[in-house]
């Protein structure tokens, strides 16, 4: 896949030395200025300040950027098409309140009958929750004025009685999260899975490459959104925040999100980098190769933190067979998980200048998606896997990596445990 090197973003010292670059992510070349158009906007704080300066945004052949265009629903209606917020009606629950699934006129957007028109999601904010209301402004402020295909779509709000709702496109599949750990999920295939990285990743890329660079802050795997055709699309941005501005590196913010995605400069001191999101990535392509939680309770001692039980073992061709998601069946390209393990480590680097950026990542996991098992590959895999304790040493990895990650403890990785209680929300 050629010789690379991911582009510095800050001048912060390097924690990690290679003696050669890593070979997994190559150089993305961006589009000029010039080629883009532009629409004039009302920009977002991202964190639920006011800001109506009006500023100069891209326009993204990939997404577009427009002007508010939500509907204002009333409570009334809101309760119509949810059945007055039925409990049988309920999707989900997190920090800022629950997830009701509703039902629209698909042309007036009027509350109708179930089965008839468009089903939609609504969250129904915590009525005491001070969380609740700046995430609600900031979803408001921020997704009335982006769209993208990988970033889930706003219909309308609500704000009325002292009850802050947001009405969403529904997203049939649910999250990612819910099929990588329900144990009643039917198991995600190989394509499905960078199917889903690759659309995650698209979001994430055009988030980073506005010209007001957006932070998401909250990457994880119950924020993934799917629909019926598993297409990824991000969710959630009460937490989303713009990026640093005149030739700063980095915005120093209070620590929020969930604890095992946030980068750990992020978590140590509170300085935000756009390739914080870059971390979560990591973890979450982690999860997706795995199929196991960031942090899981009722594993082994040793085992509850991923990151620092696989990481170790990534860069070893063996090791990796070992870890990866026994529901994949052993029915995998090695070449292709290797080289996406290569990428993850790239990502988990504690240093964010070390960390290669979204579009460069992208980049990689489409050159992974185009290779394809052999038919002899799929049938030694499978016996491979049926035999319990003997292990082959696969070796059609196609090119031997450089990157070698040295074991470290979990101040390296995680920092500062339990100094931070994660904010955990779904939907």
């Amino acid at each position: 896949m050629g010789n690379c090197w991911p582009k510095p973003v800050d001048n912060l010292p390097s924690s990690n030395k290679f003696s050669s670059p890593p070979s997994v992510i190559k150089k993305h070349t961006a589009t000029p200025a010039s080629n883009t158009k532009r629409a004039v906007v009302a920009q977002p704080s991202g964190d639920g300040g006011d800001q109506s300066e009006k500023e100069e945004l891209p326009l993204p052949a990939s997404g577009k950027i427009i002007t508010p265009n939500l509907k204002m629903f009333t409570l009334a209606e809101l309760k119509s098409a949810t059945k007055n917020f039925r409990p049988d009606t309920v999707l989900g629950e997190g920090g800022f309140g629950t997830v009701f699934k509703g039902w629209i006129d698909d042309k007036t957007f009027a509350p109708s009958k179930v089965g008839v028109g468009i089903p939609v999601a609504v969250k129904k904010s915590n009525p005491d929750s001070e969380q609740g209301l700046k995430e609600w402004q900031a979803e408001v402020k921020f997704l009335g004025k982006f769209s993208h295909p990988n970033l889930v779509k706003l219909i309308g709000y609500c704000w009325e009685e002292k009850e802050f709702l947001l009405v969403y496109e529904h997203m049939l599949k649910g999250s990612l999260e819910s099929h990588l750990f329900r144990k009643c999920a039917e198991a995600l295939s190989w394509d499905t899975r960078l199917k889903i990285a690759i659309g995650a990743a698209k979001g994430l890329a055009f988030l980073h490459t506005t010209e007001k660079q957006v932070i998401y802050r909250d990457f994880k795997a119950s924020n993934i959104l799917l629909d019926s055709d598993y297409n990824a699309k991000l969710s959630d941005f009460g937490l989303a925040k713009m990026g640093p501005v005149n030739g700063d590196s980095h915005v120093t913010t209070r620590v929020v999100g969930t604890y095992g995605y946030a980068a750990p400069e992020y978590m140590a001191t509170g300085h935000l980098y756009v390739r914080s999101d870059v971390y979560g990535f990591g973890v979450v392509l982690l999860e997706i190769l795995t199929g196991r939680r960031v942090l899981d309770l009722n594993r082994p001692n040793g085992e509850t933190n991923l990151v620092e039980w696989a990481k170790p073992m990534l860069p070893d061709k063996k090791k990796l067979r070992k870890i990866m998601d026994p529901r994949l069946e052993g029915q995998y390209p090695s070449k292709a998980a290797y080289q996406i393990a290569e990428i993850i480590l790239q990502c988990l680097e504690p240093d964010p200048k070390t960390r290669p950026s979204m579009e460069e990542i992208l980049e990689c996991l489409e050159q992974c998606n185009a290779i394809k098992m052999k038919p002899r590959e799929k049938n030694a895999t499978r016996a491979h896997d049926q035999r319990s304790g003997n292990h082959r040493n696969h070796n059609n990895y196609g090119h031997r990596s450089p990157l070698h990650v040295k074991k470290t403890g979990s101040g390296n990785v995680i920092g500062n445990q339990g100094r931070h209680a994660a904010i955990n929300r779904s939907y």
